[in-house]
């Protein structure tokens, strides 16, 4: 199937709506969320695990309001709908939807994954959704953590120059 990038962009409601049909059909859904920020290595070989992880992937990006509340000021660089295009734009990614809150949690409950991802650098006990995850049936993985890839040490490198 050859979809655009924009085609994978979904509200909220229409992505609760797409997990549900997944779901319905015997496909695994797997939720995980970021700000996307200025993708990197990090951010596609996290995605295309969580892939691995099941059918489905949708993921939950930021949204400028949220990311400057998380990161403060001169974040992000990307505006939101570019972030969510560039997302929507790998093919490990089925769906991208953006949520203004500072935590996905909203997101998590609408979606109602199977799996929850998120990454290595979160401990199991941080991970915003967990108990609401375990306790419909579905599981939390901890990705990989790719080190020394991060969006903010770019930025530090980028800004010395």
């Amino acid at each position: 199937m050859n979809r655009t990038a924009r085609s994978k962009l979904r509200s909220r409601r229409a992505a609760a709506r797409e997990a549900a049909a997944a779901r319905r059909r015997g496909e695994r859904v797997v939720f995980t969320n970021g700000c996307f920020d200025l993708i990197h290595a990090g951010h596609i070989r996290s995605l295309e695990q969580a892939k691995s992880l099941g059918d489905r992937l949708v993921v939950a990006v930021n949204s400028d309001a949220s990311v400057r509340r998380l990161k403060g000021r001169g974040r992000p660089i990307v505006p939101e709908r570019q972030r969510a295009e560039v997302v929507a734009a790998l093919e490990c990614v089925d769906w991208v939807l953006l949520f203004g809150e500072d935590t996905p949690l909203g997101a998590i409950r609408a979606v109602g994954p199977d799996v929850l991802a998120k990454g290595g650098d979160w401990s199991l006990e941080e991970i915003v959704g967990r108990e609401e995850v375990e306790a419909r049936g579905g599981r939390v993985v901890r990705l990989r953590e790719v080190r020394g890839v991060r969006t903010t040490e770019l930025l530090r490198r980028i800004r010395r120059r």
